[in-house]
């Protein structure tokens, strides 16, 4: 975003906040009434949030900039940033905050950069944050796909910290669907990777003649959503073509069949590969159709008992939370008000309530029960 675009925009959301009150709404859910509380207003394409150990929420923009809040002041992190690649679904993307912040200041950022001639990439970048929490310092861009696409399409882009202290990350097809099965190369997959962006020891393809050593699984479409269940069983969430999102219980090594199988079709109505199913090729624990264009997920643990370990998944596309429960996977509710406006990411809060981003309305909310 250019600078007159943001200062146009900035004025915009300085209008919208008088024009309306800014008290929390209420919101009919199957676990009671729960108000929609505002935490941080006036984000501009927000992708998504993590809280610091003191407190500190930090959330990204996808035009190149961390915004930052505590104790009711706000401030934008700009300095020590990599050089981000904002277009289309690309720009500055997620953000982790490791379990052992407090000792180390590291966080992780993924982004797409510009690759010479092979298009554009996603990328992780690791950093530390200063002191007084202003500026990132000794970043370094630890990881980047072998090979970029032209199009601002399908970054993926999700990280996680797993139980075994691996960083896992999603890697969509990047537009190109045929390269989620060429492992090859790293579109359409979720990688396992260690604090220094290099293959986990362990990981299914290591031996595997010119596959890349960081897949964990591959045949992923675009997955935008990925979490751990309590019992540190790793899922994504991720975008079908027209139908078809899936969620999906992954298994290392295994291939979950995007383009081959699908329950999707084509924008153009025609059929997608060789149909549902194929021999070899992994079903999805849930899909939707229509599509819902889903976004975050998180596996509830917190302070709604109604909610335990249910999944929560955001969506950009009904301005609504999904909530899953049981086995099989079924949706059971969904949560809507003026408030879940094309959400962006979800998570459990260091409060215990459900934290959402909302790209719609520029802003982070927390589900409080009434």
């Amino acid at each position: 975003m250019d600078l007159f675009s943001r200062l146009a925009s900035m004025s915009l959301m300085g209008l919208c906040a008088l024009a309306g009150p800014v008290s929390a709404q209420l919101i009919q859910t199957q676990a009671g009434v729960m108000r929609a509380e505002p935490l941080v207003e006036g984000l501009f394409t927000p992708w998504a949030f993590a809280t610091l150990p003191g407190g500190t929420i930090l959330i990204t923009e996808r035009d190149g900039s961390i915004r930052a809040h505590a104790n009711g002041r706000d401030w934008e992190i700009t300095e020590g940033l990599p050089d981000i690649w904002a277009d289309g679904q690309g720009g500055l993307l997620d953000i982790l905050v490791p379990r052992d912040f407090a000792e180390t200041r590291e966080i992780y950022l993924t982004f797409s950069k510009k690759q010479f001639i092979r298009g554009e990439a996603t990328a992780l970048y690791r950093a530390k944050l200063s002191a007084d929490e202003t500026r990132l310092e000794d970043g370094d861009t630890v990881f980047e796909i072998a090979r970029g696409t032209f199009g601002g399409y399908h970054f993926g882009s999700r990280l996680i910290e797993g139980p075994d202290g691996a960083i896992y990350m999603t890697i969509g097809d990047r537009g190109v669907p045929e390269s989620a099965q060429d492992t090859g190369n790293h579109a359409g997959s979720v990688l396992r990777l260690t604090r220094d962006g290099d293959p986990m020891p362990g990981n299914p393809l290591a031996d595997q003649r010119g596959a890349q050593d960081e897949i964990w699984s591959f045949g992923h479409r675009n997955p935008q959503g990925m979490g751990f269940d309590a019992a540190g069983q790793l899922w994504t969430v991720e975008h079908g073509a027209k139908g078809g999102d899936e969620v999906n219980r992954i298994t290392p090594g295994a291939n979950y069949g995007w383009p081959v199988i699908s329950y999707g079709v084509n924008y153009n109505g025609t059929k997608i590969g060789e149909g549902t199913d194929k021999a070899g090729l992994e079903q999805p624990a849930f899909y939707w159709d229509p599509s819902i264009a889903p976004s975050d997920m998180v596996f509830y643990q917190g302070a709604v008992a109604d909610w335990q370990d249910d999944l929560f998944v955001g969506s950009l596309k009904f301005d609504m939370i999904s909530r899953l429960s049981g086995e099989p996977l079924q949706e059971v509710e969904r949560i809507s008000g003026a408030e879940t406006v094309r959400i962006r990411d979800v998570d459990t809060g260091p409060d215990g309530m459900l934290w959402f981003l909302s790209q719609g309305n520029g802003a982070l909310y927390r589900l409080v029960p009434e």
